[in-house]
This record gives structure tokens, C-alpha cells and sequence, in this order.
């Protein structure tokens, strides 16, 4: 199984970047993880529609679109390891997971979507969310494995 994490925007902050990259490692263990970044060229549409547009012309009719949203569906660190491996005994194609940019997404974007869900009720920077996010997949994939990560 092929999950990615695509983010709107990239960040500068070296600290997100050294975070992210120690989960990152920790996550290509368990399964083939692919990150991306994806900026929206300046000179087409403005905002949500030019992030449209790069993301439906990269995703593949079997890619499942998992959005993270602050109204998307809650889970805790043992949950969401069920949804993952639900999406897992489910998806013929990819998962893909998009986290947004500061005026989240499209319409389009959203009726794509198989899922939405929420890391927590607070509000993350996007740059804290792509730490946050990694660090939950790789407890998932540990909680699926029985291994002690997860206490």
C-alpha cells in the first residue's frame, strides 16, 4: 500500500523539516510513503482554484482523497489506526492524505474526498500539521504492528 501526504505550501522552518524527516524515515519501514509539496503556479488562478486544479490533475481515479479538516472526523491514536487499516483492506489505489492551505479546500476538493478528518479540535500552523501528522501515522503503523510505541 502507497500512502501520500501532500501539503499546500512548504515551510522554511528547520525544525518542522527535521522533525518531519525523523518520522518520515520511521514510516518508509512500514510502508511506501511519499511526501509532497504542492505550490500552485502564480500565474493561473488565484487561491483554492489553482490548488484545485495541481491536485485533481495529479490524483488517480483509484486514489482514495482523505482530506484533513478541522471538521472532519475525530480520532484518537488507537482509531485511527483502525481507519488505516480499514482504508487499507478497502483502497485499490493510493491514500492519499491532503492537508490544506491557510483557506482550506475547494468544493471540488471536498466532493473528491472518500473521508475528512481532523487531527484535534485545536487549530495547527500547516507547517505543525505535517509533524503532528507524521508522528500519528507512524503510531498507527506500530499500534497495527503490536509494537511499544504506543503505550
Amino acid at each position: 500500500m502507497k500512502v501520500g501526504f501532500w501539503c499546500i505550501g512548504k515551510t522554511d522552518d528547520p525544525y518542522i523539516k527535521e522533525g518531519f524527516e525523523v518520522y518520515r524515515k520511521r514510516i518508509t519501514n512500514y510502508l511506501s510513503f511519499e511526501f509532497l509539496e504542492i505550490i500552485p503556479p502564480k500565474n493561473r488562478n488565484s487561491g483554492v482554484e489553482s490548488e484545485r486544479d495541481e491536485i485533481l490533475k495529479m490524483l488517480k481515479p483509484n486514489d482514495s482523497l482523505i482530506l484533513l479538516d478541522e471538521k472532519g472526523k475525530e480520532f484518537n491514536s488507537v482509531g485511527f489506526s483502525g481507519f488505516m487499516q480499514k482504508k487499507f483492506n478497502e483502497t485499490n489505489g493510493s491514500l492519499i492524505f491532503l492537508s490544506g492551505g491557510a483557506y482550506g479546500f475547494h468544493t471540488d476538493i471536498y466532493n473528491r474526498a472518500a473521508d475528512t478528518i481532523a487531527l484535534s479540535k485545536m487549530t495547527f500552523t500547516h507547517q505543525m500539521v505535517r509533524l503532528i501528522f507524521a508522528e500519528q501515522l507512524y503510531r498507527a503503523m506500530t499500534i497495527l504492528k503490536g509494537e511499544k510505541y504506543h503505550h
